[in-house]
């Protein structure tokens, strides 16, 4: 039996369209089509981005790249010369080395191996280096080079200089440096330079200052900032990637600064040093100057002790600043101008010449000194008041009263007395002739720090001690006592005025400015602070008494045998009461010289000593070598006959001996607490010494009289102040 096919009788499938084949060439087309695609896709993103470029951020893109190709470089202007008033250098300019990074050419992503090799040369932590880079971003850009380290030694900058090549951004900077000729001997009047502070560069970056520049920090340095600075050059250079120079386009060449002459001479500004010194022994601190007292050039000024001011030229370590900052003398403190303190009897050149001006004194006023004077309580007669002079001096006229430096007669011209109807001047008119004499202002001198000193008057009193003022006050008061305070150089400046004729004048270490090239240009004129009110006739009188303190009175220990003197000395009270009941004493002398025709101010200070022992004997060592001295630059030359003396001369010194100090008051001076920053908004409030009458105490018995004698031109006598 056969089988039959199980499909048959059924229908055959069929698609509804024929098959096609696909051949190579279609193929190909979808390829292409799909690249195409692809093409024109990111061709539209690249016109994005290119538009993205070159007009939503082209011009900042543009800057950048003229940024990285064209940079523009300070060159340092060389700061001006200083030098003394016959012509001798002060300071000269020498390199500094700095080792910088531009941040900007710093290697993307690769700064910390630039870090790393810098540290490794110049011994500075890598994350210190990186926060001075941060820094400097932050205040001055990423193209500006940011200083890492100063002061950096000549071998380690020769080093870094060979990694230049190979370290990108890195950049070893040669900066002008100064170096000062003196060292200590002029510190306080020359200042320094040091790296400008934050504060400094926000009030002076409108100036052309840089972030990392160097300006005056003290002294002529400071004050004279715009004269020695000059004007930074610069340069175009065009920089590769890393920030190399390939080539300067064009250069814009620096102006110096300016030379700036002082009115200090040199050779007198180191005698009265070394004479200061000498009497001085004893004292935490003292001050010497000499002043031209026509036109207020300072010759010489002198505050001990003194500092090296190279030590702020460089990178001072921090024991040296605090051993600077310890020292109980305050080296850093120009004790000559910004220190004040009770100016003693010679304040009395104020109270005399005040008397005299208002009628309660003639040359004739004669007021005898039993060696005190008594008041009686107003309120109670069985109270009496005993102040003491320093001896039983007898009848004194005016000029005796000045050359002998009596308290009793200045009791009466300042405060009177009341029992006799002895009519003073006032605590009021004395605080006025203070002020007109320039006390408690500042003179205006060109150094920065000035003190202004303190004139108290009754109204001072209530709304800074909170009680009234009394008789006690005035007579301490004009005596150069109780609260009154002035600076050395408001004395110096007070006696010059005595001795002109009656013009305060404005004091100055600056004479002239000279061109980098030595040429002079602008000389400093004389400035006038104020007329005296006091008449030409009464100066005069106060002249002669202050000549006859130096013949025949206290002060005779500031005679000279080259030129005649007139001065007045002062012994101040200060500080706690010893156990005998004594004070330490301040040492003033104020004077001038020729008494015929004046020429210089003399003022010596000595913080702890007398007016009579210590510091009139060193003014006549200043008036014995300034007025002996051969002119400047010339060299005296012996005779034909005369043998040459080839040993060194060796002056003899002349050790005071210690004496009482007879010009102490009834009260102890204040306290005038010093201040570490010497500035007139810190000039602080003297401690009050007692603010009632003092107590009734007994006829005190003198323990010395005055010699008679007058001491022969250059010796030395035990004297009162």
């Amino acid at each position: 039996m056969s089988r039959g096919n199980p499909f048959e009788g059924r229908r055959r499938w069929r698609a509804k369209e024929p098959k096609k084949e696909s051949t190579p060439g279609s193929r190909t087309l979808t390829i292409s089509a799909a690249l195409k695609a692809l093409i024109i896709f990111m061709f539209g993103i690249l016109v994005i981005q290119l538009i993205n470029l070159q007009v939503i951020h082209g011009a900042e893109y543009q800057q950048q790249s003229a940024i990285n190709a064209i940079r523009e470089v300070p060159i340092p202007a060389a700061r001006g010369l200083i030098y003394d008033r016959n012509g001798k250098p002060l300071v000269q300019n020498s390199a500094r080395f700095s080792v910088t990074i531009t941040p900007g050419d710093l290697p993307d992503r690769g700064e910390e191996a630039v870090y790393r090799q810098i540290s490794s040369v110049i011994n500075m932590p890598v994350d210190q280096i990186a926060a001075k880079v941060t820094d400097g971003i932050k205040n001055q850009g990423e193209f500006n080079p940011v200083t890492i380290k100063t002061d950096i030694d000549r071998d380690t900058a020769l080093v870094l200089m060979e990694l230049e090549p190979h370290e990108p951004g890195l950049k070893v900077q040669v900066d002008p440096a100064r170096t000062y000729l003196t060292g200590d001997l002029l510190s306080h009047v020359m200042g320094y330079v040091g790296p400008i502070s934050a504060d400094e560069y926000a009030q002076l970056s409108d100036k052309g200052y840089g972030y990392q520049d160097y300006v005056g920090k003290s002294g002529v340095e400071a004050t004279y900032e715009d004269v020695l600075r000059g004007q930074n050059g610069s340069k175009l250079v065009e920089v590769d990637a890393a920030g190399r120079e390939l080539r300067t386009i064009s250069q814009r060449p620096p102006v110096d600064g300016k030379n700036v002459v002082l009115s200090i001479d040199l050779d007198l500004q180191q005698q009265v040093t070394d004479i200061l010194k000498q009497y001085s022994t004893n004292s935490l601190n003292a001050a010497a100057a000499v002043m031209d007292i026509r036109t207020g050039e300072i010759l010489a000024m002198v505050s001990l002790p003194s500092y090296d001011n190279n030590i702020f030229s460089g990178s001072i370590s921090q024991d040296q600043l605090n051993t600077l900052l310890n020292d109980p003398g305050k080296p850093l403190v120009d004790h000559a101008i910004a220190e004040q303190y009770p100016p003693g009897s010679t304040f009395k050149t104020i109270v005399g010449s005040a008397a005299l001006q208002e009628g309660i004194a003639t040359p004739s006023t004669t007021i005898t000194s039993h060696g005190y004077i008594t008041i009686t309580n107003e309120f109670d007669p069985n109270v009496v008041y005993v102040y003491p002079d320093w001896a039983p001096l007898g009848t004194l006229d005016f000029y005796s009263g000045v050359a002998m430096s009596s308290d009793v007669y200045f009791y009466y011209l300042a405060g009177g007395e009341p029992d006799e109807g002895f009519k003073g001047l006032g605590e009021e008119k004395v605080a006025q002739y203070a002020r007109a004499f320039g006390l408690g202002s500042a003179t205006g001198i060109d150094i920065p720090g000035e003190a202004t000193g303190l004139v108290p008057d009754a109204q001072w009193k209530q709304d800074n001690i909170g009680e009234p003022w009394v008789l006690g006050d005035t007579y301490n008061f004009g005596i150069g006592q109780g609260y009154v305070a002035a600076t050395p150089l408001q004395m110096l400046d007070e006696v010059a005025a005595i001795g002109n004729g009656g013009t305060l004048l404005v004091p100055h270490v600056v004479k002239q400015y000279q061109d980098s090239m030595g040429n002079p240009l602008n000389a400093i004129q004389t400035k006038v602070r104020a007329t005296l009110p006091v008449s030409e006739a009464n100066l005069d009188i106060m002249r002669t008494a202050m000549r006859q303190s130096v013949t025949s009175g206290v002060a005779r220990n500031a005679a000279s045998s080259a030129v005649e003197v007139a001065g007045k000395t002062g012994t101040a009270e200060f500080g706690d009461q010893h156990a005998d009941g004594t004070y330490d004493t301040h040492g003033w002398f104020i004077g001038f010289a020729p008494y015929n025709d004046p020429q210089i101010a003399v003022m010596v200070f000595v913080q702890k000593g007398s007016g009579g022992n210590d510091a009139s004997p060193a003014a006549a060592k200043i008036f014995d070598y300034y007025f002996n001295r051969p002119a400047p630059g010339s060299t005296p030359e012996p005779t034909a006959n005369e043998p040459q003396d080839t040993t060194p001369a060796v002056e003899p010194t002349l050790a005071p001996i210690p004496t009482p100090n007879p010009e102490q008051s009834s009260a102890p001076a204040p306290l005038i607490p010093d201040t570490p920053t010497p500035t007139p908004e810190s000039t602080p409030i003297p401690e009050p010494t007692e603010t009632t009458e003092p107590a009734p105490t007994d006829t005190p018995t003198p323990d010395a009289t005055e010699p008679t004698t007058p001491a022969a031109a250059g010796t030395i006598q035990r004297l009162p102040p």
